[in-house]
């Protein structure tokens, strides 16, 4: 059952899949009709989920799951990778490749393997306050609250030290 991400609660667990380019404007409304259509059938032995889903910096897709009425199961999060997988055909773009980093720096989006962002971060090309997408959160609120930080506050905080 498809929900309005703005509505879903802020416990609802959450996937961040990002994309390696920007979705063209075309792309994009693609993409949303594929979600759409993704999520209205999406179930977990035989239960709807209740999710919703959001496009960001036309590059990021954030999908989330009400868990109070249903838990995504193993079947549907697999249903879901290969609903991802299929994104990725589709689009010729990497979705699931988590070795790869999203940052701003001069008020723009960068995307870089990881191995050069560590790189970048030893040479001070990017540093502490660098504002980085931790895609590694779980929940809705994390993602509103924690999502979009300075590295030193994520993950990424190793890289500086």
């Amino acid at each position: 059952m498809l929900t309005p991400f703005k509505e879903l609660p802020d416990n609802s667990r959450l996937w961040i899949y990002q994309s390696d380019r920007k979705f063209s404007e075309e792309e994009l409304l693609k993409l949303q009709e594929y979600l759409i259509a993704f999520l209205e059938k999406w179930t977990a032995h035989g239960a709807s989920l209740n999710a919703g889903f959001e496009i960001k910096y036309e590059r990021f897709i954030a999908i989330a799951l009400d868990q109070s009425t249903s838990s995504a199961s193993g079947c549907s999060i697999d249903a879901q990778v290969h609903f991802i997988q299929e994104l990725e055909k589709e689009f010729e773009i990497s979705l699931l490749d988590k070795m790869n980093v999203t940052y701003i720096q001069n008020d723009r989006l960068h995307f870089k393997p990881l191995a050069d962002f560590k790189k970048m971060a030893k040479d001070g090309a990017v540093g502490k306050n660098t504002t980085v997408f931790n895609n590694l959160v779980n929940t809705k609120e994390e993602y509103l609250e924690h999502w979009e930080v300075p590295a030193i506050e994520s993950w990424h905080s190793r890289f500086f030290k």
